[in-house]
């Protein structure tokens, strides 16, 4: 699969500020989310994708081209800021028509292009009449990610996309971005909080301090942050026994009993593995298991940790 946007060892430099040191990564098709606490870095990776810095060394690509000073791929490329300039006196139709104008769009297009794109983002039709001025930070998302899409992009870029909006509203861009990617655009998701992006994204970037600590997908960010070993609680007649035989077997790095409870809490060197064996290794212990459950972190707490 080819990789929508593909850095080696790409590093930005403001002086003597370090922006991105010699960070190596793929972002490929459908929903990816860039996460980094504030000065992680994302805003300086955002700007290197869109076009709008010049890297101070290594390389970036997007969709197979280099962005900076290239209008060609920059008309591949919709983005949706985290700062805002939105005409204060327009109505989000006539925001949407005249960027279509500039684009290069005919008249006719530009104007059939402007409802269904405000119907997609879903803002309320109550609202097309009112002034931008007078719109909440949460509709003015929706009016910013219509018009990122506007020239019907392949990679849209997002940086934190979710500001401003309820919790009912960051549901609802959760679907609107789900649809878009099964459409086949390709997204860049920016956000300092993971959680935001957990339950929507399928691959992840994680940024500090202009490093990349690690990307890929649930899993492989697992396996790169190997000290996070999996951890289960396991309920059984005889825990001090289990963990022997678990021990003995080299599967464990280590382990909890709580013989009262009738419960052994263990970490698993290699999950797959574990999991490939565990039927073989349960059998072999002659012990009875009531009970197995998953205490894994999930990637917002592993996240947290990591950048504490």
């Amino acid at each position: 699969m080819n990789a929508v946007v593909h850095a080696e060892e790409l590093s930005r430099w403001y002086g003597i500020v370090m922006g991105l040191n010699h960070v190596s990564f793929d972002v490929g098709p459908g929903l990816v989310g860039l996460v980094g606490p504030n000065g992680a870095g994302k805003s300086t990776l955002i700007q290197i994708v869109t076009g709008q810095l010049r890297p101070s060394s290594g390389t970036l690509t997007v969709l197979g081209e280099v962005p900076f000073n290239n209008p060609r791929l920059l008309r591949r490329i919709g983005y949706c800021p985290e700062r805002e300039a939105l005409p204060r006196d327009l109505r989000p139709v006539e925001w949407l028509y005249g960027l279509g104008l500039i684009s290069g769009l005919a008249p006719s297009e530009a104007r059939g292009r402007a409802e269904p794109l405000l119907e997609q983002v879903r803002l309320p039709r109550e609202h097309w009449g009112k002034r931008l001025s007078q719109y909440s930070k949460g509709m003015r998302q929706r009016v910013k990610l219509a018009q990122a899409l506007l020239h019907q992009p392949e990679l849209l870029v997002l940086d934190e996309p979710m500001n401003g909006l309820d919790p009912l509203g960051r549901q609802e861009m959760a679907q609107v971005l789900k649809a878009l990617a099964a459409a086949g655009t390709s997204i860049l998701i920016s956000s300092h909080i993971l959680a935001e992006l957990e339950a929507l994204c399928r691959d992840f970037v994680f940024l500090n301090w202009g490093r990349v600590l690690a990307a890929g997908s649930r899993q492989e960010i697992r396996t790169d942050l190997s000290h996070w070993a999996e951890r289960l609680q396991v309920r059984c007649d005889e825990p001090e026994r289990l963990a022997r035989h678990l021990f003995e077997a080299g599967v464990l790095l280590g382990f909890e009993l709580d013989p009262a409870c009738q419960t052994l809490h263990v970490q698993v060197k290699d999950p797959e593995q574990f999991y490939a064996r565990w039927l073989e290794l349960l059998l072999a212990s002659g012990v009875t298991v009531y009970e197995i459950r998953s205490e894994s972190r999930s990637l917002h707490q592993i996240f947290e940790k990591v950048t504490a």
